[in-house]
């Protein structure tokens, strides 16, 4: 079962015969939370591809307000082999890709790791704390980076070894994490208020820095395909109803075409990629990674195994809800 199909039956089954009505309004928000978000995600990653083409072919360490309208033009540019690229339909042509990004990212890692601490002052002089302001944009940020809880569970359905999935998310997560702490930490300390995202932006002009920004531009180009399949294939659910099945080839193409330029008008439209992570981390992760879990844990174990001694199961997730809405409206 996928996100929203656990949502449906969530409240199709629960405890409350007058809201189960209301099981499919359930699933179509979870579906509109998930596209918004992976589609916002595809918009980041456009971003992060332009601002690196920008920064190589201008040799600018920085993209300033009035360079704004160069970077729209860079992401203009990238509609069309965008668009070529996401017409490719079957995964299996762009799964192995995946693979050689990690590798990359770990190289960006250790990269961050070295360059920040080549520029880095004493740790003692760096404020260990930001304004109110900073703080919910963080929050909105780091919210952000639980981007692939959508696409969990038909990872968990698809396993040899369903049962295994917890200490799998368990691991992948761990990891991710620990990368996140360490670019942050690192790159804050490196290069402080003025750092620059992406962070590999922030890596000075040598050879081996920017054959590395080179190869993550690519990478990220191949692998928005990936990005972008998620959440297509779930509007594309239900587009594919309303046309004839003989013409779904054709159909879906269009509609992938469609999606591209809304995706890159969007970017164009907002190419601050911080206060779009950071919109996007309140307003759908606030949901999906806390308040919509919580109520669906609710309603599934609301008769068995019941709430618990003290009502314990109703007081976590209410606290998670409670953290959630705290998130959404500090983050937008």
């Amino acid at each position: 079962m996928s996100y929203p199909d656990v949502a449906e039956a969530s409240l199709e089954v629960g405890p409350f015969p007058r809201l189960r009505k209301y099981s499919k309004f359930f699933r179509y928000a979870v579906d509109a939370t998930i596209c918004i978000d992976l589609f916002g995600a595809c918009c980041v990653y456009q971003i992060i591809i332009a601002k690196t083409i920008q920064q190589l072919v201008e040799s600018k360490d920085d993209v300033a307000w009035e360079d704004i309208d160069r970077l729209r033009l860079y992401v203009l540019a990238l509609l069309l082999p965008i668009l070529l690229l996401c017409m490719i339909t079957t995964l299996k042509y762009l799964a192995p890709f995946t693979l050689l990004a990690d590798v990359f990212i770990i190289a960006c890692v250790i990269a961050t790791v070295v360059y920040s601490l080549r520029v880095a002052p004493k740790i003692s002089e760096v404020p260990a704390w930001k304004d109110a302001l900073g703080f919910f944009e963080f929050c909105g940020i780091v919210v952000f980076s639980m981007e692939g809880v959508g696409v969990s569970l038909p990872i968990e359905n698809n396993m040899r070894d369903p049962k295994k999935f917890p200490k799998v998310l368990c691991a992948g997560m761990s990891v991710v994490v620990s990368f996140l702490i360490i670019v942050g930490f690192f790159g804050y300390w490196g290069f402080g208020e003025n750092s620059i995202s992406p962070v590999t932006l922030n890596f000075p002009s040598a050879i081996f820095p920017t054959v590395l920004k080179c190869l993550m531009a690519i990478m990220i180009f191949i692998t928005f395909a990936l990005n972008f399949w998620a959440p297509f294939n779930l509007v594309w659910f239900y587009l594919s109803k309303k046309h004839d099945p003989k013409r779904h080839w054709l159909w879906e193409r269009v509609y992938r075409g469609v999606f591209i330029v809304a995706i890159t008008s969007i970017a164009i439209a907002f190419p601050n990629i911080g206060n779009l992570m950071g919109l996007l981390g309140a307003f759908c992760l606030s949901n999906m990674g806390f308040i919509f879990p919580a109520l669906i844990e609710l309603l599934v174990i609301w008769d068995v195994p019941g709430l618990g001694r003290y009502k314990w199961r109703l007081w976590k997730n209410v606290f998670v809800i409670i953290v959630g809405i705290l998130l959404f409206v500090a983050g937008t």
